[in-house]
């Protein structure tokens, strides 16, 4: 989001993502353990997070924040490693600072009723296609000014670098597609199984696409992964306008404006 420091600690409606994020977390009451991954030079101030939302809840829940990874993979990969009894394995962005405690209700009751891998799922309201980059030289042998020299209409837009657009190439049943959110559950034995695969899998390069969640991992395994309802609520804070709209919900449920939350200058600002 072009900031200095990690989105765990902007502020919305005067608390941080971090602090809200583990507010919904103890007030489900699903966890018996909370892992925080944050990045080295910001442990410090993640664990003063953590000690004061545990004072302001009451909190008798362990709550443990570890040095994460250079990405996703490996940063999940070290809270593994941190905790080895458990039963269930909750991964919650973060980001979704504003997720209904019920969210992670919903979740654990679909892993206690016999789900290995459970995600919470919205239904699709965009029309969702696919787009190929065409490479072209800007000439138009047929002298006008409706498609370039391969075809590709004026006005289509242009992907990033020079001399290429973005073409569309067919579409998708809505239907059948939902947007994904956090948490994500998992049988613990399941996710620690996949990411041992990915280990192996991904050593070295393989020229295969990483997946972007934990239930492309775990399905790679062949396990179904059970959808369970998710909630609007439960935004992701990536660009700017993300965390206006996550503002204006908090404010709705604290009640009331708190002095010094974060502004923003432009909508477009990508992560």
């Amino acid at each position: 989001m072009g900031r200095s420091e990690p989105k765990a600690f902007v502020h919305v409606n005067g608390r941080t993502v971090l602090a809200r994020s583990l507010e919904t977390v103890i007030s489900s009451g699903v966890a018996s353990t909370i892992v925080v991954v944050a990045p080295e030079e910001f442990l410090m101030r993640a664990r003063e997070e953590i000690a004061e939302v545990a004072a302001e809840k009451k909190c008798e829940t362990s709550i443990t924040a570890v040095a994460g990874g250079e990405d996703r993979i490996s940063s999940v990969q070290t809270a593994l490693k941190l905790k080895r009894v458990a039963d269930y394995v909750l991964v919650h962005d973060a980001a979704r600072c504003l997720t209904p405690p019920d969210v992670f209700a919903r979740v654990v009751a679909a892993l206690r009723s016999g789900a290995e891998a459970v995600i919470p799922v919205l239904p699709m309201i965009d029309t969702v296609r696919r787009v190929v980059s065409h490479e072209t030289d800007g000439a138009n042998p047929s002298g006008g000014t409706g498609s370039d020299a391969n075809g590709v209409p004026e006005g289509i837009a242009r992907a990033e670098g020079s001399g290429a657009r973005e073409v569309v190439r067919g579409d998708f049943d809505r239907a059948e597609l939902r947007r994904v959110q956090t948490p994500q559950g998992f049988r613990a034995e399941v996710l620690r199984r996949a990411y041992a695969t990915i280990a192996a899998d991904w050593a070295g390069p393989s020229g295969r696409a990483l997946p972007t969640d934990d239930a492309g991992l775990v399905e790679r395994l062949g396990v179904d992964i059970v959808a369970v309802d998710g909630d609007d609520e439960a935004l992701k804070i990536t660009y700017p306008l993300d965390l206006v709209l996550a503002e204006q919900l908090a404010r709705m449920r604290d009640g009331a404006a708190v002095p010094g939350a974060d502004t923003l200058d432009s909508a477009k600002e990508p992560r």
